[in-house]
């Protein structure tokens, strides 16, 4: 066997000292490789059929190589074999590059499956907690909780609500909307949203609207609640930041006490014009324990729409909010609460938002004395 001394090189060799014998170059590659090398030899200088493959050889220096060889058969005169030529070439860095983009293509395949199935926990998530009313919705119902009184002049709430979806995350967010009849016959009103996405945030979401639900029920005013949801936070295994808005609003009086965590005041449209409610003191719900959260009330008028969002329609909540005041003409001449969430559907629907964001729009039945 003559070898060159780029080949020699390639074992890791002295060019001086030669190369390895046909019945030494064995014991240099790779016991798995050994039977695809010998089937090569032989197919070439038995059979005369030219080879091409690949095995790997252990230097002495420990290093493995990949040799990829390539050659032919010399035939004799009788056109038996005399002897072969062969090309070897070191493609150990070729493979190596290979292997990583493979393993690079697997892993972000593996990535896109396990987004996938978050996504669709996540959306599972949502859907089971979120209302699962379309449309609009009437509120008190009168055939909900025995004894609730009923309304003044009819004074009742039509409810309808949104959801618009991240235009650059895939995954869901942990923003809500609901809207809940009580026990004493008022109505909760509630949006809010965490910080995040995925499931980690919708089991947040479904974590604190149940919550939300359970002490509203119990009896527990607007303000006192959003203290305990802040205390809830504080010894929660998932510690996160959240804005919320929660408000209560009693159809006898027809009057809405309201408090807010960090998050922007309900917007009030009555005769062709919109203004945000004075809000109460309240910061991030998680944001710091034993925080106090204040409430304020409102006296609302038949015919009066209020506006509850997370403040995510826009990039910032005070751009969405100015541009839902510039809304105002449109929404008070709205048939119902369906069509004001339409109109602001249409209005928001394309904005490049980073976040999930929801609105929740009520208006108050009834004429006016």
């Amino acid at each position: 066997m003559t070898w060159s001394d780029e080949l020699c090189r390639i074992f890791g060799r002295d060019p001086g000292d030669g190369g390895l014998t046909l019945d030494e170059l064995p014991s240099w590659v790779f016991s798995e490789d050994q039977p695809m090398l010998t089937a090569m030899v032989t197919d070439c200088l038995v059979d005369g059929k030219p080879i091409d493959g690949e095995f790997r050889v252990v230097r002495a220096d420990e290093v493995v190589r990949t040799v990829h060889m390539a050659g032919e058969p010399v035939l004799d005169t009788d056109g038996s074999t005399a002897s072969m030529w062969a090309v070897l070439r070191d493609v150990s860095e070729l493979r190596r590059s290979e292997r990583a983009v493979r393993e690079s293509r697997d892993t972000l395949s593996h990535q896109r499956r396990i987004a996938r199935t978050e996504r669709r926990l996540a959306v599972e998530v949502q859907e089971a907690v979120l209302p699962p009313w379309r449309g609009s919705l009437r509120l008190p119902s009168g055939d909900g909780f025995p004894g609730a009184g009923p309304a003044a002049d009819g004074a009742a709430l039509d409810i309808a609500a949104h959801y618009l979806p991240s235009e650059s995350s895939a995954q869901i967010g942990g923003d809500w909307y609901d809207a809940l009849e009580l026990p004493d016959g008022r109505t909760l009103l509630s949006v809010g949203g965490l910080t995040g996405h995925g499931v980690t945030a919708t089991c947040g979401m479904a974590m604190l609207l149940g919550a939300v639900r359970g002490m509203a029920v119990a009896g527990i005013e607007p303000g006192p609640l959003m203290g305990r949801l802040n205390q809830l936070l504080a010894v929660s295994s998932q510690p996160a930041l959240v804005g919320a808005a929660c408000g209560q609003y009693d159809p006898r009086t027809r009057t809405l006490v309201w408090a807010q965590a960090g998050h922007p005041a309900p917007l009030l449209f009555r005769d062709g014009t919109g203004r945000p409610l004075r809000s109460p003191d309240g910061v991030l719900l998680g944001a710091t324990t034993g925080a106090t959260y204040t409430q304020s009330e409102e006296r609302l008028e038949p015919g009066d729409l209020l506006v509850l969002h997370t403040g995510r329609l826009a990039q910032d909540a005070e751009g969405a909010t100015e541009r839902l005041l510039a809304l105002a003409p449109r929404l008070t001449a709205a048939h119902g609460a369906q069509e004001c969430v339409r109109t602001v559907a249409e209005a928001f629907g394309d904005e490049p938002r980073e976040n999930d964001a929801c609105v929740l729009i009520a208006r108050v039945t009834g004429a006016r004395a």
